[in-house]
Parts: C-alpha cells; structure tokens; sequence
C-alpha cells in the first residue's frame, strides 16, 4: 500500500507510516471546531466512536500514547502512590519516567514471559501503605501492555487479562491497559476490542501506529475518569484547537485500516520464519504473534543494521545482540522478499 515514492523498506517501526491519499481527502475536508471549547465536531466523532468501540462511556482524543498513559496515571493516582507493571513495559521503559516526574508514583515491576504478566505475579507486586506502619507506598493502579512491544509484539489470554484485572479490583487498585495497539491483538486473537479490555477502568489506544494515522492517541474510560483526565491533559499541556484536522485520520483509520492488519502480521510471520532459519540469527516464533519481528544475532547489531541500511533496509537496533522489524501498511510482499533477501547475504 506503499502510496510515497521511497526506494527503501522501512522496518523500524509502525510509527513511520504516512497519510494515505485517502486519508489526506479526509483531513482537508473534515468539519473542524476548538477543541479545548469542545466545538471540535470531528474530535468528538472520534472521542464517541471508540468509546462506543471499546464499551466504555467517553473518550478523550490526545497527542500522544505517551501523554495517554501519563494522564491516565495521574488520573488514577496520588502523589506518593504505586503502580505495577511488567518489568519491560512501555510506560517503565519508553516514556521518560513521566509516572514520577509528573504523578509521583513509585513503580513494582513484574517479571513477565515474552512481556505477559502473570496474575499471581501481580498479586504478590501491589503494596499497601495501611497496615505497614507506613513504611510501603499505596499501589492504586495495575497497568497491563497489549500487545506486549519488548514481548515481541504478544498478546495477553483473555483469561489471563481478566484474571489481572480481578487482581487490581480485590485489592483496590484500577487497571489501566496500554493498548497502544490493542487492534492488533484484537486481530491477531480473533477478540472483540470490547470484550478485550471489558474488565479495565481505562485504556489507551494509538492511532499512529498499525492503524497509520500520523498523529494522536485516545483515552477511553467512564464519563467521571475522562472528566479528570480531560483536566490533566490541559495541564500537561495536551489541549489543541482545530484538532479535527488529524482527529479525521483516526476516523479514516478505524473504518479501513483495522482488519488489514491481518496483513502485517502474515509478512511478519514470513520474515520471522526465513530470517530465524539463517545461520547467524535467532528468532523465538512464538514470540511472534503480531506485527514484531525480535531478531538475536550472532554479530554486533550495529554492524547488521549498517548492512541492511547499505540495501536499502531500515531496522531498529534494541540491544547489541538484537535487531527489530516491524510491518505496516507501506510494507509490501516485494518489501519482505527484499529484506529476506538481504539477510540471506549477510
């Protein structure tokens, strides 16, 4: 669906995608307001189509999956509260520190197989301040990432979603779920977004990445937790005013782009397949059950995504021993045919 001239593959992530034509017909047409007024019409649209999606009450559309997640935190946190999360998760590894920077959270990470927490890990994670003669901070919020990005791009069991989710609620916690890509594991699983996060007191879900949208994320909750969030995010600096404009792509995304992302994940399976058959690379299949391809190698990293960028392919490196490619919509079959065939000659 590659719609931009480019003599190149680029596999380093699904946030690289640009505006479809399609998509761009829909930003220069959409009916725009202020948003921060709440006259934004378009924004609004896409606020009450995911909530309606997902199950939930009400939406707020924001900048970024990060500021999603940090304002989501805030929300549902005090100064000096606790959250729990899988040890490799987005919101302890990618985004700044922003749990404690701007909610003053402490964190309990869970170690997790492939990304996927355990229920009974996240049991034994969550502490409470009363009856630990205050020494223990107050954990009041479980967040939950799927799929899992440093799993590999996994996705939780519903009944292990679930199990988590009751886990969180006995012990008087909310339960968040990053879901930065929750439709690809909607699609990879076969599950119905709403059935996915019924039992979570919040989600966010991100436009800019499988779904190629080139901006922008959306907080789903009850009416009472998106009223506060929709004041953290004023304070965090979210607000915007014609935000119609992007908030059209989002609309575009979720009417055509979710159910080819079936698409992305066979070429990723096809990738992972030849390339983990190589001498020289490893890659755990089981691992791969989205649009992620984590590849071990035997050479540096560095020098392999040097090779690859002298052919014309882009990847991520993640460690010195590993590499990671991802598919999207401007990903094509002779995209993975090129890239297999790099690889073979490394």
């Amino acid at each position: 669906m590659r719609e931009y001239p480019s003599d190149r593959v680029d596999l380093r992530s699904d946030t690289v995608t640009q505006p479809t034509d399609a998509m761009r017909k829909s930003m220069a047409s959409a009916p725009v307001g202020d948003d921060v007024l709440g006259d934004d019409q378009t924004v609004i649209q896409l606020e009450n189509r995911l909530s309606s999606m997902l199950g939930k009450e009400a939406a707020l559309f924001v900048p970024s999956g990060t500021m999603s997640n940090a304002i989501a935190i805030r929300a549902h946190t005090n100064p000096g509260d606790e959250i729990v999360t899988e040890s490799t998760s987005h919101i302890y590894i990618y985004e700044g520190g922003g749990y404690a920077a701007l909610s003053g959270c402490s964190v309990a990470l869970v170690p997790g197989e492939l990304g996927i927490m355990k229920p009974e890990d996240v049991a034994k994670a969550i502490r409470k301040g009363d009856g630990s003669l205050g020494h223990f901070p107050n954990g009041s919020l479980v967040c939950v990432e799927n799929t899992s990005n440093r799993g590999g791009g996994t996705c939780y069991p519903q009944e292990t979603l679930d199990a988590i989710a009751k886990v969180a609620h006995d012990n008087e916690c909310a339960a968040h779920m990053d879901g930065a890509r929750l439709f690809n594991a909607s699609i990879a699983t076969g599950t119905d977004p709403a059935r996915i996060v019924r039992d979570y007191d919040s989600i966010s879900i991100c436009l800019s990445k499988g779904l190629g949208a080139p901006v922008g994320s959306v907080l789903v909750g009850s009416s009472d937790f998106i009223a506060l969030a929709h004041r953290w995010r004023k304070m965090f600096g979210g607000g915007m005013r014609q935000a119609g404009v992007i908030a059209s792509c989002g609309l575009y995304a979720l009417d055509h782009h979710i159910d080819r992302l079936a698409e992305d994940h066979i070429r990723a399976r096809t990738l992972a397949e030849s390339i983990g058959q190589m001498d020289g690379f490893e890659v755990d299949i089981s691992s791969v059950q989205s649009n992620m391809v984590y590849i071990t190698t035997e050479a540096l990293a560095t020098d392999i995504i040097q090779s690859l960028a002298d052919n014309g392919i882009d990847a991520l490196e993640l460690n010195p021993n590993m590499i990671r490619l991802v598919t999207h919509l401007h990903i094509t079959d002779e995209d993975i045919e090129r890239t297999i065939a790099v690889f073979s000659s490394l």
